[in-house]
């Protein structure tokens, strides 16, 4: 029993449910892959890109909680989580860390060469948001950056060279998840104040947070369209991008600069079924279409 209290104990610091944001477009990034080169899809290959996506987000999870535990334990929403609560040490989490951004690089090295060499980049990238809140206002497009990698990761995975269309839905994730990582922000307003944590949300107040949200938003199903375009796509695709457009322009209806209590229905919620239905649609339209 205790293992398992353990394990799940860690399963909540790394808030495991949330690798829904990324996994669909990694998903979208290998499927194209493989339609793209002709072949068969490789069960091996597949698990390999789900457990990187898996390590890497991990071990970029696990870094924020350990970066952000003074700040956690300073902020009444955040106080109960794992670190500042002691149901896990500090040492532990940074144990947890390694462990997984070293799982990473090796299941990277499993997939092909261009992927082990670019593995240590991405974790620099993935690690290195946890900091960019003390230095920059730009932080919530380095987690889209860090998110942003997943699709063009899994295309590197099964055809070792880099393409027009994967690197089109990576600049959907960095737009797309900014978007919603602001709207998240919304709730910390007076709290980045206080510590001097350059949130956009605490910079250029609520009514202007939302709109560079909206427009970052825009910028996304702009990408989307142009993937679709340029894709070629069928009419499943085109079902998955206005199901997408709806989800998002739905959880700005429902966040207001006077009334931001469904934060949390907009991002997890919302911005879940927008990438699970997306991916879906789209790998219909490339399997079955």
């Amino acid at each position: 029993m205790v293992k398992f209290a353990k394990i799940a104990d860690y399963l909540s610091l790394v808030k495991i449910n949330h690798t829904i944001f990324s996994l669909p477009f990694a998903l979208i990034g290998f499927f194209l892959a493989v339609k793209t080169n002709g072949e068969n899809v490789s069960l091996r290959l597949l698990m390999l890109v789900l457990l990187c996506v898996v390590f890497a987000r991990n071990a970029a999870m696990g870094f924020n909680r350990y970066a952000d535990r003074e700040f956690d334990k300073k902020n009444p929403r955040t106080a109960l989580r794992e670190i500042p609560s002691a149901i896990i040490q500090p040492k532990s989490a940074m144990i947890f860390v390694i462990i997984n951004a070293l799982l990473f690089i090796l299941t990277a090295y499993f997939l092909n060469f261009l992927c082990f060499i670019l593995s240590p980049i991405a974790l620099a990238v993935i690690l290195g948001y946890s900091l960019t809140k003390r230095f920059t206002y730009l932080s919530h497009l380095f987690l889209g950056l860090g998110l942003g990698l997943a699709p063009i990761g899994a295309y590197l995975a099964v055809t070792a060279r880099f393409d027009l269309l994967p690197l089109i839905y990576s600049f959907t994730v960095i737009f797309w998840v900014a978007g919603f990582d602001i709207l998240y922000a919304l709730q910390d307003i007076d709290f980045d104040k206080s510590e001097n944590l350059k949130s956009l949300p605490a910079t250029i107040g609520k009514h202007n947070a939302l709109l560079l949200s909206a427009l970052f938003h825009v910028i996304a199903i702009g990408m989307v369209i142009f993937g679709g375009l340029l894709g070629n796509f069928g009419y499943l695709y085109w079902i998955g991008s206005a199901v997408f457009t709806l989800l998002l322009f739905y959880e700005h209806l429902i966040v207001k600069p006077t009334d931001i209590t469904r934060v949390n229905l907009a991002f997890a919620t919302m911005n879940g079924m927008a990438s699970v239905i997306f991916a879906c649609f789209v790998i219909g339209d490339l399997y079955l279409i």
